[in-house]
């Protein structure tokens, strides 16, 4: 009996990684907390962004180069010190006084002018629909690192999302949208989140996130073993097409704005076992 309850208070769904990006494309930065903001985007997570001269993101979707640069950012995501491989030779730059360097540094490394900008109020989402924090569980990532025999956190940084849960199965997370669109309401300790649709992927996932080397047949597999894994219940309709993982949301007003890992997860009486 009480090897059960053990087991079942293991398996409780629950926050177990939060993973913010200041810069857009570049590494990420793990936290124990992180605010919301009035539009439902996470303080500090895609703030900033690289342009090129005729206005377009410099990021990896557009450029495999950018996987090579290593960013290593303060704790309270003020500076952050650039560089290549292991960052012995960095240089370091406050995110907000040192705009003009920031550029120097980037137009040099791209061999073309980059602006750096900053967005404060929502940052620089993919999804501007859905700004709120993308989720996935640790066992998805784990299931499609098996499937090309990564490790779990090269995964992790192909995928890039922010809020990562624990104690469930494989593709838990598709729950969390609906066959009708509506948006899907599940809660993060006192927070309560609005999960939207499976976000799209781009070619970034195929890529080494330290090299920018292709991994040959890398969406072909990924499509095909996303179709034979999606777990019964999920609205199918909603993929137009497999290659896609994780999912979008929005964050409503309300009174709690933080989210802390280590928090329960829930959906209501519905939710899977």
């Amino acid at each position: 009996m009480l090897w059960d309850i053990l087991c079942g208070a293991l398996m409780t769904p629950h926050l177990t990684r939060i993973d913010l990006y200041p810069i857009k494309s570049l590494d990420g930065l793990s936290v124990p907390t992180a605010d919301i903001l009035p539009s439902g985007a996470l303080q500090h997570d895609r703030t900033f962004a690289l342009f090129d001269q005729t206005g377009k993101f410099m990021n990896g979707k557009r450029s495999a180069a950018i996987h090579q640069v290593r960013s290593r950012f303060s704790s309270d995501c003020c500076s952050v010190t650039l560089g290549n491989a292991t960052l012995d030779n960095g240089a370091t730059f406050h995110l907000t006084e040192d705009h003009a360097a920031i550029e120097a540094w980037f137009s040099d490394y791209f061999q073309q002018p980059i602006t750096f900008q900053q967005n404060q109020v929502m940052g620089f989402p993919d999804d501007t629909d859905s700004p709120g924090p993308t989720v996935i569980s640790t066992a998805t990532l784990q299931a499609i690192a098996d499937w090309y025999g990564l490790s779990l956190e090269e995964t992790r940084k192909r995928f890039r999302t922010n809020l990562e849960i624990d104690g469930v199965p494989a593709f838990w997370e598709d729950q969390f949208f609906s066959a009708s669109g509506d948006p899907v309401a599940f809660q993060i300790g006192a927070v309560t989140l609005h999960g939207i649709n499976p976000c799209q992927r781009c070619v970034v996932p195929t890529r080494n996130p330290e090299t920018g080397e292709a991994l040959q047949g890398f969406q072909k597999q990924f499509t095909e073993q996303r179709a034979l894994t999606l777990p019964t219940g999920v609205a199918r309709s909603r993929f137009n097409h497999f290659y896609r993982l994780a999912v979008n949301t929005r964050i409503p007003e309300q009174t709690e704005r933080v989210l802390k890992v280590g928090e329960i997860v829930s959906l209501g009486a519905e939710a899977w076992a």
